[in-house]
């Protein structure tokens, strides 16, 4: 069984800056897989990569085994992203927005999981809003709906619940984690690295281009929990990514 991602010594410069450095991962199907790192550590670089919006200098990405440039139709099919940015068609409704969504991968007659997917997102009272009417944690929703309209079997969510309600954080959680449940494979990039400790079976953490550490979760907290610096209580994520960052794990 293929890969659900599979990076090779991806590289990718702009001009002197070097946001890529050789970077080699593997996440494996159904996996519920943390990518972790500061700002500009090369995150939204990678997931561009394999989106196919940006071309690596070097190496090689797939999604399920296609490759995401000699066969990008494939790769496109397998993959749903949710982006950092707020990008909407402001002339649409949020069902109209998902149904020429579908229409973008050929698919038809999609209302029934359009449908479901508005329900788990609480948007069915929105289905025929213009776009521009909603609030920016409504329009965060559509974004996750159209990655998911296709069905795809690997899911990148970047940064899907940055300035959203709590509520709307909890009911994006129980969905998605039934998605991983039912066999999706789930990337997930977020600066709450409280989420990242509760969902993410595997965690890998990018610094200026590179993997600076890749490892289970209960590993990572396991092995630098004794660099906590008060000495008592529970070392979580967070003391974790901290001490990576700066260069004083063990």
């Amino acid at each position: 069984m293929s890969a659900a991602i599979s990076i090779k010594q991806i590289s990718k410069n702009y001009g002197a800056l070097q946001a890529l450095d050789e970077v080699s991962l593997e996440i494996q199907q159904g996996e519920f897989f943390g990518l972790l790192g500061p700002n500009g550590a090369g995150k939204t670089t990678l997931i561009s990569i394999l989106a196919g919006l940006v071309t690596a200098d070097k190496g090689h990405a797939s999604i399920m085994g296609a490759d995401v440039q000699s066969h990008f139709r494939n790769a496109r099919r397998s993959l749903g992203v949710v982006p950092q940015e707020l990008v909407f068609d402001p002339f649409f409704t949020v069902r109209e927005t998902l149904q020429f969504q579908s229409g973008y991968f050929g698919i038809q007659n999609n209302d029934a999981w359009i449908d479901e997917i508005m329900a788990h997102l609480d948007l069915t009272s929105k289905a025929d809003s213009n776009m521009r009417s909603l609030s920016g944690g409504m329009k965060r929703r559509v974004l996750v709906a159209q990655a998911l309209v296709h069905r795809p079997p690997v899911i990148i969510l970047d940064e899907p619940t940055a300035g959203v309600d709590v509520e709307l954080r909890q009911s994006l959680w129980q969905f998605i984690s039934r998605l991983n449940q039912d066999g999706h494979t789930i990337v997930l990039t977020t600066h709450y690295l409280e989420e990242a400790e509760a969902l993410c079976q595997r965690i890998a953490m990018l610094k200026q281009g590179k993997i600076v550490a890749l490892d289970t979760t209960a590993n990572l907290l396991s092995r630098y929990g004794s660099v906590k610096k008060d000495g008592e209580g529970k070392t979580d994520l967070e003391d974790v990514f901290v001490n990576i960052m700066s260069g004083n794990a063990l």
